[in-house]
């Protein structure tokens, strides 16, 4: 099956939306095929600005409809907590609040952007997405992580070479309660590596200090600014520290 038939075998859906590259596809894809599909997009402590940012100019640009859902995860049990199966929990209350919404507006079909580079095994979120009965058209038409940035590039979609994003929670270790000075924190640590020029990075967690991950690619950029980006992540963390085992 490609997207095309399953847009005529589905021609009216829901599709959560978060702004990357497989969901700006998924959307862009409908839209192209004519389905009737509204997104969602579930803002959370989780997201940083940029990321409902980059989704509101993706639907403005394809003219999709979209509304945003606030959410508040930390108050889900179990998920400040932060156990290994942490997503399990999250998706499970961000991907039902959603379905809630979608059925309210007249759309029994939830989809989302995991396509066929995903791997299930590895994901507890996948769980609770069987579980709600999302289904995942770029997975079921076999569509890489690479394929989609090329179709998207093919597209004109800004979003084909957005860096894969997990979210705030996953840069503070399996264990360590999350709260929201720690996601405003690290929130604030990568908007200032951004503004450097960095793309691909991490900003993570370690007891109370920062560790920073970058490309290979990276590492000249950061080392040229070393005693700003110390200054700056100093007004943060107690210590900032470089991994010499980059990001591939």
């Amino acid at each position: 099956m490609n997207l095309s038939q399953f847009w005529k075998e589905n021609p009216k859906a829901a599709i959560a939306f978060s702004g990357g590259v497989d969901s700006a596809y998924l959307l862009y894809s409908a839209t192209q095929s004519g389905a009737k599909v509204k997104a969602y997009y579930a803002k959370t402590a989780f997201q940083p600005d940029f990321e409902l940012a980059d989704a509101k100019k993706l639907a403005n640009q394809l003219g999709a409809e979209m509304e945003i859902l606030s959410i508040d995860v930390l108050s889900v049990p179990h998920v400040a907590e932060n156990p290994k199966n942490r997503c399990y929990y999250c998706k499970t209350a961000i991907f039902s609040a959603i379905s809630a919404a979608a059925k309210a507006d007249g759309f029994d079909l939830l989809l989302d952007g995991t396509n066929a580079s995903d791997e299930a095994s590895d994901r507890p979120g996948m769980q609770a997405l069987k579980e709600l009965s999302v289904r995942s058209p770029l997975r079921k038409c076999g569509l890489t992580k690479k394929e989609i940035r090329r179709l998207s590039k093919e597209a004109g979609l800004f979003t084909y070479g957005k860096p894969a994003y997990a979210c705030l929670a996953t840069r503070i270790p399996t264990g360590d309660t999350i709260t929201p000075e720690k996601l405003s924190r690290t929130e604030e640590a990568e908007g200032y590596l951004h503004s450097l020029g960095l793309r691909d990075f991490r900003v993570r967690t370690l007891g109370d200090s920062a560790r920073i991950q970058v490309t290979e690619s990276d590492l000249e950029t950061v080392l040229k600014n070393r005693k700003a980006i110390v200054s700056h992540l100093k007004a943060l963390y107690s210590g900032v520290m470089l991994d010499l085992e980059v990001r591939l």
